[in-house]
């Protein structure tokens, strides 16, 4: 799903996005470990991997957006 970052501490890699349907989503360093992410800023579209539902929604990975 696609969001926007809506926090992001560059010294912990953490942060928050909010999603294009409106849940605002936590993330770590954790999720960002793998990827070619290095840093992102506020307000930068993203692409989220998510698991579980509801409440127990979780980002499993953040991709920065490209287009082809």
């Amino acid at each position: 799903m696609q969001a926007t970052v809506s926090r992001y501490d560059d010294a912990s890699r953490s942060g928050a996005v909010l999603t294009d349907t409106g849940v605002e989503l936590p993330f770590s360093a954790d999720e960002l470990a793998g990827t070619p992410v290095r840093f992102l800023r506020v307000g930068q579209r993203v692409r989220v991997e998510t698991s579980g539902s509801g409440h127990g929604i979780a980002i499993t990975a953040v991709h920065f957006i490209t287009l082809h």
